[in-house]
């Protein structure tokens, strides 16, 4: 016969134990997806996924050698800034000196950067009025800079709650860009611009014999 030279496959012996173990993992591979569908996070549109509440950018034209300062206080009087970048719930995340030492490292070589951004994130809820104030703090180009500054409620959704801009005109001028209320929810029910000094607060410190922070503990010392 034809099939005793091997022209034909020859059916393999029905082992019961070998289709059992295959149909076993079969099985135990469906539910592993299955699990794994069931843990995965939905995704939603529209949804930020950050450990901040509030984000606060303050940022002036590209290049520019002036140093610009953002200052952001709290309802209980924590006050984050250059000297002082995390206060309770508030943290400097960048600091940006403008001009002088502004610098990013690309394969170990520093170039400067043309960016002139300071930012404050909010990273939890402190029912109460914050202050968002910016100071000028090295005047090198001699003229007035405009600065835009930026307040974004992240969660659930990005919203803006400000966006606007502010002059400065001098070395040592401080303007509040902003004075917003949160309830005890996170929700926004107040945005004004009345003015507030918090670099006067500072100065009240030294003016009654002390140059220690009270707030932050940090010696009140030039930049």
């Amino acid at each position: 016969m034809m099939d005793d030279f091997g022209l034909f496959p020859r059916e393999e012996q029905f082992d019961p134990f070998s289709v059992m173990l295959f149909k076993a993992l079969q099985i135990v591979a469906f539910f592993f997806f299955i699990a794994v569908l069931a843990i995965s996070p939905d995704a939603k549109d529209g949804k930020v996924d950050s450990k901040a509440e509030f984000l606060i950018t303050m940022d002036w034209p590209d290049n520019h050698p002036d140093d610009l300062d953002l200052f952001v206080q709290d309802p209980v009087g924590n006050i984050a800034w250059y000297r002082h970048r995390e206060a309770g719930f508030l943290t400097l995340d960048r600091d940006d000196r403008g001009g002088a030492n502004d610098f990013i490292l690309v394969n170990g070589l520093k170039i400067p950067s043309p960016i002139r951004e300071e930012i404050v994130t909010i990273r939890g809820i402190v029912a109460g009025e914050y202050t968002v104030n910016i100071s000028h703090f090295q005047n090198v180009s001699g003229a007035p800079v405009e600065a835009k500054v930026k307040v974004q409620k992240l969660n659930p959704t990005a919203q803006v709650i400000f966006d606007d801009k502010v002059v400065l005109d001098h070395s040592g001028d401080e303007k509040t860009a902003l004075r917003f209320k949160l309830d005890a929810t996170g929700k926004v029910i107040d945005v004004q611009r009345r003015p507030k000094s918090l670099l006067e607060t500072f100065r009240n410190v030294r003016a009654n014999g002390a140059d220690i922070d009270p707030k932050t503990g940090v010696r009140m010392i030039s930049r």
